[in-house]
């Protein structure tokens, strides 16, 4: 039976990586690329079907840090299929990052280079700002859109006959210190990027708790240290091509240092070959990539807990409501008035 996947921010960099292996693995597969950037997916396409010629790539737009755009994209995916087997919510934020660039030279030469590699703690900050709903932007980006998104596709996600498999590509730097349950828009702090890809830890236990039973397994997975777009947003792309050879010889101690996307997206090409039922909700896949260049994948043990995560659930659910709320008041505001009038969120 034909296997449906669908890849969030799948025009570049991890995302597009792992549609070229899955592709690789299944050819058979419908393969649906839903970005915000159409130009850019238009592209990712091209790529893959001058790989695949025979291959089935739908695009889809979304804007996961639109509720709207989620919205109707949950609803052209529910017109297109009758299920979904594979959603792989990778898409992701770090807008305004900046490096305390005396942390970084004075660890560089330190006994916790790797550590401040991998986890950036003590190294990056983030500036965040409202988007168009009200919400912080990393936030609905990076966790409330995916949230929404799962949601409206319950329909073909938990069905008698399917396990679905949803996976969150969260990272190294998801670290609990960055989290407050009493502020999971992370609007008074400087790491919104860490707070949400730890409440994405959070969420996946939470969605595990709630829906095995319907048939919805969810995965957390690591890509380690890649060079990608959010990645070379950091720093500027020449001081990376300065500290690469660095990197390399680092790698030959961790193997964390994934490095490429193709590396990165190992662990999300390996969950794919996975029965959802056998794995461990509380572990995140870890890509990794040995000295030699060899890939593998490594679970380790998440820093969450039932109640915390439970409690991230119930505020989300009652977010939702709250989003909903006036997004029908907004259209409705709209559709009276008409579209000049501005609403303000």
């Amino acid at each position: 039976m034909e296997r449906v996947v669908v890849v969030t921010g799948a025009n570049s960099g991890i995302g597009l990586a792992l549609c070229e292996r899955l592709l690789c693995e299944d050819g058979q597969l419908r393969l649906c690329l839903a970005c915000r950037n159409m130009q850019r997916a238009e592209a990712a396409r091209s790529a893959l079907l001058t790989s695949h010629p025979d291959a089935r790539v739908d695009l889809l737009h979304l804007d996961v840090g639109s509720v709207q755009s989620v919205l109707a994209a949950a609803q052209e995916i529910k017109a297109r299929y009758r299920r979904v087997d594979f959603l792989y919510l990778n898409a992701g934020i770090m807008p305004n990052p900046h490096v305390d660039i005396r942390a970084f030279f004075k660890g560089l030469f330190s006994r916790n280079v790797i550590n401040m590699f991998s986890t950036a703690e003590g190294l990056l900050t983030q500036q965040d700002r409202l988007n168009a709903d009200g919400l912080q932007e990393v936030f609905a980006t990076n966790l409330f859109g995916h949230f929404i998104l799962i949601r409206e596709l319950e329909p073909l996600l938990c069905q008698a006959d399917l396990t679905s498999h949803v996976v969150w590509t969260s990272s190294s730097n998801a670290r609990r210190s960055a989290f407050s349950i009493q502020d999971i828009q992370h609007r008074n702090g400087v790491e919104p990027y860490s707070s949400s890809k730890y409440a994405s830890d959070l969420l996946s236990l939470a969605l595990n708790r709630h829906k095995n039973s319907q048939g919805l397994v969810s995965s957390v997975i690591c890509p380690g240290l890649v060079m990608t777009n959010l990645t070379y947003g950091i720093l500027p792309s020449f001081f990376w091509t300065l500290i690469m050879p660095i990197m390399y010889l680092i790698r030959i101690f961790t193997n964390t240092f994934t490095l490429t996307p193709h590396n990165g997206a190992e662990a999300l090409h390996w969950l794919f070959l996975q029965k959802p039922e056998s794995l461990d909700a509380r572990a995140k896949y870890h890509s990794q990539t040995s000295g030699l260049g060899r890939n593998y994948t490594q679970p380790r043990q998440m820093d969450v807990d039932s109640e915390t995560c439970e409690a991230l659930f119930s505020k989300l659910l009652d977010l939702e409501k709250v989003v909903r709320r006036k997004l029908t008041s907004r259209v409705a505001f709209l559709s009276e008035n008409g579209p000049k009038c501005n609403l303000k969120p």
